[in-house]
């Protein structure tokens, strides 16, 4: 329950940081910005929901993770690792043909790496295991 507790704490808070940080700007509002916290918004609303399916699993008494979770887990980490080092080697591409700071492109790339991770557990989930 504390563990669910603090996933939308640690979410709020990002939240107001990101909120802070892109209305405070002196200049206009940048397309670049607007993605940018498009990504964190989606990745927000995805640790959002791992919390509301802890803590209404930890509230009606049943385990928070199970052996199912565990694998689905499991394997969505394992594609979306592999998934990343082709998105990883993109950046490095593009790294040489744009003019864009390094911390930016890790930037991106961290934020990548957390939708390419939602996405193989959204598809994971939804298709299910295969009986290997």
């Amino acid at each position: 329950m504390k563990r669910a507790v603090l996933i939308f704490v640690i979410a709020a808070l990002v939240l107001i940081t990101c909120g802070l940080l892109f209305f405070s700007g002196e200049s206009g509002i940048k397309p670049v910005e607007l993605l940018q916290f498009g990504v964190i918004i989606l990745v927000i609303a995805f640790a959002l929901f791992f919390g509301y399916k802890r803590f209404s699993s930890a509230k009606s008494g049943q385990p928070v993770e199970d052996e199912l979770s565990k694998k689905v887990l499991q394997k969505a980490a394992a594609f979306s690792f592999y998934i990343s080092l082709y998105l990883w080697v993109a950046i490095i591409y593009i790294s040489d043909k744009v003019k864009l700071e390094s911390h930016s492109l890790i930037g991106a790339g961290v934020l990548g790496m957390a939708v390419i991770y939602a996405i193989c557990w959204v598809v994971i989930n939804f298709t299910g295991i295969k009986n290997e």
